[in-house]
């Protein structure tokens, strides 16, 4: 079961990727609403997969995300943003994140982004 620490400042979009089904070999062990939420809740959870919103108040998802990996270098990030700009989703790949998935998303595309991010451990 990997464990996964859901950060948006959309309670909407928490609510939905919490929503995981129980059998899908995932479950969600905190939410987090900005990125300093999210540093001070993974040094908490050790999540082994972190879902990333990148515009965020307070702190976003691009600075969060090195912040994160500095904690948790083993950590799978993937970044699930409404920025239909792939330069920010391609910066975010840059400094480590290992997929993306961009709003709106249906359970079977966020379930396909979890899988291949836990597929690519050998």
């Amino acid at each position: 079961m990997y464990r996964i620490m859901v950060v948006d400042d959309s309670m909407i979009i928490r609510n939905k990727i919490s929503r995981l089904p129980k059998d899908s070999g995932f479950s969600i062990v905190c939410e987090a609403k900005n990125g300093q939420q999210a540093v001070e809740l993974c040094k908490r959870y050790k999540p082994d997969i972190i879902t990333l919103d990148i515009t965020m108040p307070e702190m976003d998802g691009l600075e969060a995300l090195g912040k994160l990996l500095l904690i948790s270098p083993d950590v799978k990030v993937l970044i699930v943003s409404a920025l239909s700009d792939q330069a920010t989703g391609l910066e975010a790949l840059e400094l480590g994140a290992q997929g993306f998935l961009t709003k709106p998303f249906t359970e079977a595309t966020l379930l396909k982004a979890l899988n291949t991010l836990v597929s690519d451990e050998d």
